[in-house]
């Protein structure tokens, strides 16, 4: 996914459409010519709905479509014809997109299945027809029911990656090389912080057929979860990977200083976060002999499963693939 295509935050306008008006018709025909009252009720109006899909991966198609306006109901009709419900509109989403209210930025709905279908904003109800307000001292009511309004309301939607597996780690950490490396994925990569300004995700294949999803978050900065940077925004992604790969680059002036800040960093924005499996990668370990990794080891964060690997040499890529399905396939066995 290129910078220009993924779109992660959208806020739009949902108007649904208004209930149809009730009948007040009497029945008539050739032998009868003042029958009962026979109105039918009025349409319902459009809803405007949600509906989780597969096939995406962000929220672009809905960039320059702020306003989603359904159809109105139709009017009932003699001989209790009821009229034709207004056209629904559906806003079809990528997996894992919150629903907020457009005013108070509440969560309403949280989309995780694909045909997973939630009503937006509700249409009005149908008027009902002149036959329902009769009685025994009333048998030719004249007047029905006009149908109800629709509704027009602001909500925001915005996109929380699922995958498997986050990565997370500061800029130039080799987040993207790793992604490009084990997937088809095609990052951009550059020796300067901050190339990867959007997540990008990639099936990583694995023995046998199997496979798994990898995230590659943008570069966490520290002071991220008060909004540093982009902080924010590239933290929520993490919210939603079942698996947490935090990558420290070998040359690194003291690793064990980074994983801690990037610990703080994600625990600070979500303690939640700091209950999902993790695994630290020492990444850019082709540059390292046997005595310089002993003393690496020597000096790693306790209680973290720890491997050392070189994307561009290849060092150590099947070994974390073994490792990283290992918790993985606690989740979700195949």
């Amino acid at each position: 996914m290129s910078k220009s295509n993924f779109i992660d935050y959208v806020k739009i306008c949902c108007r649904s459409g208004k209930g149809g008006a009730g009948s007040s018709h009497f029945y008539r025909d050739k032998i009868t010519a003042k029958g009962g009252p026979d109105g039918g009720d009025g349409g319902r109006g459009g809803h405007v709905i949600i509906r989780g899909s597969s096939q995406l991966w962000t929220l672009l198609h809905l960039k320059f479509q702020r306003h989603v306006i359904a159809g109105h109901g139709d009017v009932g009709r003699g001989m209790h014809q009821t009229g034709h419900e207004g056209e629904d509109k559906i806003i079809e989403v990528p997996l894992g997109t919150l629903v907020k209210d457009g005013e108070t930025e509440a969560v309403l709905h949280e989309i995780t299945e694909h045909g997973q279908q939630v009503i937006l904003t509700k249409g009005g109800k149908g008027g009902r027809g002149n036959d329902h307000f009769k009685s025994s001292t009333n048998q030719a009511p004249r007047y029905s029911q006009p149908g109800e309004p629709g509704k027009e309301e602001w909500k925001i939607l915005e996109l929380k990656v699922l995958a498997d597996v986050g990565l997370v780690g500061f800029p130039n950490a080799g987040k993207s090389t790793l992604l490009s490396v084990v997937s088809a994925a095609k990052p951009e990569i550059a020796d300067y912080p901050f190339t990867t300004l959007v997540p990008n995700l990639g099936i990583v294949k694995y023995r046998g057929h199997k496979s798994f999803v990898m995230a590659d978050i943008p570069g966490i900065i520290e002071g991220a979860n008060e909004g540093k940077g982009l902080g924010h925004r590239f933290l929520r992604h993490i919210e939603r990977n079942a698996l947490l790969l935090f990558m420290v680059p070998a040359d690194s002036d003291d690793i064990k200083k980074e994983f801690e800040i990037l610990m703080n960093e994600v625990g600070t924005y979500n303690s939640e976060l700091l209950d999902k499996d993790r695994v630290l990668a020492i990444t850019k370990c082709d540059m390292l002999d046997e005595e310089l990794t002993e003393e690496i080891k020597a000096e790693l964060p306790e209680g973290i499963e720890t491997i050392f690997i070189s994307s561009v040499a290849q060092k150590g890529i099947t070994e974390l693939k073994d490792l990283l399905w290992k918790y993985i396939s606690v989740e979700s066995p195949s």
